[in-house]
């Protein structure tokens, strides 16, 4: 076999990247058909046909098609250099034909809005409608809880240099951010974000400290900036809320990820009833790590002294493998992505920080992006992002519209990717440290979603809180980030990251707010799927498929209802999913009490 690539290819999307004569004539085209759909919509009369519905409707997929597109690129471009000013303003200028879109969309629902009710029922029940009615009903509902269309237009061209320009602020301030500090020779270096966040995990102790001392120090830097971002952010959110009369700042997120609160609370619930066991992995690692109690930065450090490095060829062999027991078609695929260059896995300078997949639905193709160093944990990464492409891949041939799922349900089919290697790795392990590791790195896991993740959404609720009450210092801040992690952590943590609010991405993030409770539902439903997978055998492939194909057409309630049999706002459901974790941490504590 030839060598794996380790730098995706984007020349064979548009070629010269940032130069691209193709994507530029792209961008002018999409610019031209926004104005075309623009002047169309303005011409609408009180009353519509179902041909000019069919017409806009056509004409928006094929638009919002193209966007992804040019955004996902832009996103490869920025990823993969930080320092590419080109690529910024790129990123700009989709910024303003994405709400440019938008805005005409307001227009657009206030047309589906003027169809009669016997109309759109007629219209609906026939092809190419009838594909997309979940769609178009809900735009048609959510609409009537919004402002006007011009209201609503307006504050999308408002948000391009202000809502949206706070939330770029960040990719500014990471790529002026020095993290300078010692690598495993005693040497002095300059990290990317991405390379000192590996080291964070780090197996000597030593290097992960004086790392985490770095990455605060730098962020405690950038503090006063950070603060300034996040608070323009949510000031923003909350003014918009407060003139469409919402109350509640989970009314957008909840809707988004299609769910109700009464799922949301089940799961917390759920959650909260499960971390005594984490608490108690926790304090027997420390134990093992000879430390009174665990730090920040030796949550995620590895147990034992050698802990083995994977190749990235050995890693795509090996996922390719466990994804064949389940399903030959997800093998082949992720063959393919390996070998087509899909993958952005080289550890250099120069990268953003994080992981994510991102889907190009014009070409058909999607990219994922990662800083791939070697450790059990990057090859989880891995399979998590592939199970991503999976999901786009699988919802190619569906029209846009029906291709628009929620992030909850995306998180899905990652986490369901990951349990297959996660658990493969687990039965394939040499020895008892290389097993005990394994399990150790699916606990991470867990402990991520019911704990980092849980400390997240109790900072961004608290931060809203108080932002009504107006700014909110960076001292503030961190103090609200450090009260949240002992809350969510059980008080089993010793030193906290009281910056993380500065340092993570996902804070900034103006596309979805409330970037954190999707994940722990993501983890928990794929673990139910999971265990209704591992009973029924290579079977419950083809109804995978089918789930997945779903995700864009059905709330996580209906969808939960149609494939598996079970009600999401009732705790069982999520008591169940949290007891997989919980039997991973037993088995961890009968491995170690010889230890303890």
């Amino acid at each position: 076999m030839d060598k794996l690539p380790v730098r995706w290819d984007l020349d064979s999307l548009y070629e010269g990247g940032s130069e691209s004569p193709a994507f530029a004539r792209m961008l002018e085209q999409l610019q031209s058909d926004i104005r075309a759909l623009a002047d169309s919509l303005n011409e609408a009369g009180q009353e519509v046909t179902a041909s000019q519905l069919t017409g806009w409707t056509n004409q928006a997929q094929s638009i919002m098609a193209r966007l992804r597109e040019a955004d996902s690129f832009t996103g490869c471009l920025m990823a993969e250099n930080v320092t590419d000013r080109r690529a910024i303003g790129l990123n700009d200028r989709i910024r303003n034909l994405v709400a440019a879109f938008e805005g005409l969309m307001t227009r657009y629902d206030e047309a589906l809005g003027k169809a009669d009710d016997a109309l759109w029922t007629r219209w609906l029940a026939e092809e190419p409608a009838s594909r997309v009615a979940f769609y178009l009903n809900e735009r048609r509902e959510l609409a009537k809880e919004k402002l006007s269309p011009e209201q609503e237009a307006l504050a999308g061209d408002l948000a391009v240099n202000g809502y949206h320009g706070w939330g770029e602020l960040y990719n500014t301030i990471v790529s002026l951010a020095r993290f300078e500090a010692a690598d495993e020779t005693g040497e002095k270096r300059v990290y990317s974000a991405g390379q000192l966040d590996n080291l964070l995990s780090h197996a000597d102790r030593t290097v992960r400290a004086a790392a985490f001392n770095v990455w605060e120090k730098e962020w405690t830097r950038q503090e006063d900036l950070c603060a300034d971002a996040l608070n323009r952010l949510a000031g923003f959110r909350l003014k918009l809320y407060e003139h469409r009369g919402w109350d509640s700042v989970l009314k957008e997120p909840l809707q988004m990820n299609r769910m109700s609160e009464a799922t949301l609370q089940a799961m917390w619930q759920a959650v909260e009833e499960g971390k005594p066991a984490l608490v108690e992995y926790l304090k027997r690692k420390a134990k093992l790590l000879g430390l009174e109690q665990l730090d920040w930065h030796d949550v995620e450090a590895p147990l034992g002294k050698s802990v083995r490095k994977v190749g990235y060829e050995e890693a795509a062999s090996f996922i390719e493998e466990q994804f064949a027991g389940f399903s030959p078609d997800l093998a082949e695929f992720t063959k393919m992505a390996f070998e087509k260059g899909w993958i952005e896995a080289e550890d250099r300078s120069g990268k953003r920080p994080g992981g994510f997949c991102t889907s190009l639905p014009v070409s058909g193709e999607t990219r994922i992006f990662m800083t791939y160093s070697g450790t059990a944990s990057n090859v989880s990464t891995l399979a998590h992002e592939l199970g991503h492409a999976y999901h786009q891949h699988v919802m190619n041939d569906l029209p846009p519209f029906a291709q628009e799922y929620a992030m909850n349900v995306a998180e899905t089919a990652s986490t369901f990717a990951e349990m297959i290697v996660s658990d493969s790795a687990v039965r394939a392990a040499q020895d008892r440290e290389e097993k005990l590791s394994l399990i150790e790195d699916k606990i991470q896991r867990s402990v991520a979603f019911f704990m980092n993740i849980h400390a997240r959404f109790l900072f961004e609720t608290r931060f809203y809180d108080r932002r009504r009450q107006g700014l909110v210092s960076a001292d503030e801040l961190s103090e609200l980030m450090e009260k949240a992690q002992r809350e969510a952590f059980g008080g089993v943590l010793g030193e906290v990251h009281p910056h993380f609010w500065a340092s993570k991405l996902h804070f900034y993030l103006t596309e979805v707010p409330f970037y954190n409770f999707p994940y722990t539902f993501g983890f928990l439903f794929s673990s139910g799927i999971y265990a209704r997978a591992a009973a029924e055998g290579p079977a419950f492939a083809e109804r995978y498929v089918n789930l997945l194909r779903d995700t864009g057409s059905l709330t996580v309630e209906e969808l939960a209802e149609k494939h598996l049999g079970v009600r999401l706002d009732d705790v069982s459901f999520w008591r169940e999913a949290v007891a997989l974790s919980v039997r991973d941490v037993e088995q961890f504590l009968e491995m170690t009490a010889d230890q303890a």
